[in-house]
């Protein structure tokens, strides 16, 4: 009877297809879930069937009362996924008292992964991987083990003659590395490898994270999304505060989906006190297939500024170029003799110019085209003509004496007058106003010389359209312009410095960097083939001239080291991963019997045992079953490990790794 009243259970619940994976099967964690939020698609399922109704539900008065608890521990207890993937597993022995290890997927709580640290081990956009978490209260020796530093394999050297070998690494004064370094492997584990050389050495952190949408990669199967896109992000976040600078800063781009709950954890790791700004960015316009989607068009996406102390944070002002002003209207005739000083409005001045005594001999002349022409004219004369354009304006908060002089310029019958300032500056007030000089707003800016403004929190001036060929590589979804890179560069760096960027991608961070002489440090693992990074910073040295390379008068030049973090256990994922049939299955299992360090739970004979019955599982599960064989706090080789012949450390790597952490 047993057996028949779990069939059924499972065959009502495989009804609502949110509860099942992509093989169809049921998600016990799913379900669970369903359970505490007491699902209506859930209840209606449960209460369709008198049997399975009578058993989960108890009757108060004319009200049927969900025994929650009751159905969540008869699923966890009697393993009612009667599958032949659960079968096998339990005959494997993965599981303890009847519940599996899921180490991969079924934590249950509010932001059930706060305190667990998610590994992150995606090799390529499009895949869902799910995921493994290592809780930090119950196994912490598991976490120091995960958090080591780990051997860096695969060294090289790219100069403007191409690839060479890496033998020594240049230090300043303090025994910091001093080399750009781009590393590819897993950016968590990366990030703990360089915490202790390079510890409050980083003067800026840009990331572009994965934004937890269905086409940015953040692809894990998890019903709490949120939450694991938090515990993504935390964990990293911990680590990079640690080699931020008391001087640096920290900006990370997002989009809607998440801005709310990275906003609260930013927060809370580096302090309300220490937020500067939510930069808000225009990235596109509303056209095109953007204007099907309901509501408001999406054309804006953020980036929160985040200091590691703001007190210790060197504030500098930026400009942006911009158009004409039309405020700038007004020209002024100087004389030495300052009460003789004149004034006529552009327009007027453009029509003296071109010979015409008003608005009205010009139409008839040019017609309907000559409002356009004037106003080209207007601005580009105000340009040449900077320091005798002005506008008359009403100062911010003005001091007390500002006030009595712009009040007496009311009735000073139309004449300036002059306020010679202690620290040697001169003020003008004309008509109430204060007078601005156009000139005050031209700067040269990335060597030309342009009308600027201060920048603020909503950045419209940097283009987006025409990116795609920007460092030599292209990427599907996310490529940022290097314009806007160099903005937050120029903001909150100085030459030298150094530049983290732990989600890499394409390399922008890292190419504008290289082209405006900082030192940078870029990690990425995900496989980006002809537009990996590497490419890129191999076309900035060899004179890229796309992005801000002619804005900045970039020649080429300069080098960088590239390495990997060494695999292990990780390797062996990524070959089962590849796997397209059993018979390439079964070579990498023998492999792993040979090489592969094993959950303490997994008994290889009676795996060989039951070989027969693997082979008939699906492929997916077949990957699934051996995955979950692997201790997954060996994925990589720690550098503790360095002389362990196990692991078939080379002699050349044995050296460079040691001099490496020649510090730690």
């Amino acid at each position: 009877m047993a057996n028949k009243f779990e069939e059924k259970l499972n065959t009502i619940l495989k009804k609502e297809t949110s509860f099942l994976d992509q093989e169809g099967d049921i998600m016990t964690n799913a379900v669970i879930d369903g359970a505490y939020k007491a699902d209506v698609r859930l209840i209606e399922l449960l209460i369709s069937d008198k049997e399975i109704k009578d058993k989960f539900f108890s009757k108060v008065k004319d009200v049927y009362v969900f025994n929650i608890n009751d159905f969540v521990s008869y699923i966890q207890d009697k393993n009612f996924l009667d599958d032949s993937y659960t079968k096998f597993k339990n005959k494997i022995g993965l599981n303890i008292g009847g519940k599996f290890l899921n180490e991969r997927k079924e934590v249950s709580l509010v932001w059930p992964f706060k305190d667990c640290v998610l590994e992150g081990g995606m090799t390529k956009e499009d895949e869902k991987r799910k995921e493994i978490f290592f809780n930090e209260i119950l196994a912490q020796d598991d976490i120091d083990k995960l958090f080591a530093p780990k051997i860096l394999t695969n060294w090289k050297k790219f100069t403007k003659n191409g690839e060479e070998k890496v033998k020594e690494f240049k230090r300043d004064k303090e025994g910091i590395i001093r080399e750009n370094l781009v590393i590819k492997g897993n950016n968590l584990l990366a990030l703990h490898s360089l915490k202790e050389q390079f510890a409050g050495k980083v003067k800026l952190i840009y990331i572009d994270p994965p934004y937890n949408t269905e086409g940015d990669g953040f692809n894990y199967n998890d019903d709490f999304n949120h939450s694991t896109w938090l515990t993504f992000m935390k964990n990293r976040l911990e680590v990079a505060k640690k080699l931020l600078s008391d001087k640096g800063s920290i900006f990370i781009q997002i989009d809607h989906h998440e801005f709310g709950y990275i906003n609260v954890l930013m927060d809370e790791i580096f302090g309300n006190d220490n937020k500067v700004q939510v930069i808000s960015i225009k990235t596109a316009s509303p056209a095109g297939f953007k204007t099907v989607n309901p509501g408001p068009i999406d054309v804006t996406e953020y980036i929160l500024f985040y200091t590691k102390s703001k007190k210790d944070f060197l504030f500098k002002k930026q400009y942006i170029p911009v158009n004409y002003n039309a405020n700038y209207n007004l020209f002024v005739e100087k004389n030495e003799d300052i009460k003789k000083w004149r004034f006529v409005s552009l327009n007027e001045k453009i029509l003296q110019l071109n010979g015409f005594k008003n608005q009205t001999e010009a139409k008839k002349k040019y017609g309907d085209i000559w409002s356009a022409m004037q106003r080209a004219m207007v601005a580009e004369f105000a340009f040449k003509n900077a320091d005798n354009v002005v506008s008359v304006r009403d100062p911010h908060n003005p001091a007390q004496k500002t006030k009595e002089l712009m009040e007496k310029s009311k009735h000073n019958n139309d004449k300036v007058i002059e306020y010679k300032k202690e620290d040697g500056t001169v003020s003008y007030f004309y008509k109430g106003g204060s007078l601005a000089f156009y000139s005050k707003k031209i700067i040269e800016l990335d060597g030309e010389k342009v009308v600027t403004e201060l920048l603020t929190d909503f950045w419209s001036h940097i283009s987006w359209a025409g990116i795609a060929n920007e460092g030599g590589v292209k990427l599907k979804n996310g490529k940022k312009p290097e314009k806007l890179i160099k903005q937050i560069i120029d903001l909150a760096t100085e030459k030298n410095d150094i530049v983290l960027d732990y989600h890499l991608g394409s390399g922008t961070t890292c190419a504008v960097a290289h082209k405006m002489n900082r030192q940078y440090i870029g990690i990425e693992q995900l496989d980006y083939g002809d537009n990996d990074s590497l490419i890129r910073l191999q076309n900035v040295i060899n004179n890229d001239q796309t992005g801000v390379s002619r804005a900045i008068g970039w020649k080429g030049g300069g080098d960088f080291i590239y390495c990997e973090l060494m695999k292990y256990n990780e390797q062996f994922i990524a070959n089962i991963e590849k796997a397209k049939d059993f018979k390439t299955i079964l070579k990498v299992w023998k492999e792993m019997k040979d090489k592969s360090f094993f959950n303490y739970n997994v008994d290889l004979k009676v795996f060989e045992a039951n070989l027969k019955e693997f082979e008939k599982l699906p492929i997916k599960k077949q990957k699934d079953i051996l995955i979950l064989l692997l201790n997954k706090n060996q994925l990589y080789v720690n550098l503790s490990e360095i002389e362990d012949g196990e692991f078939r450390i080379t002699k050349e790597d044995r050296g460079l790794n040691k001099k490496f952490y020649e510090n730690y």
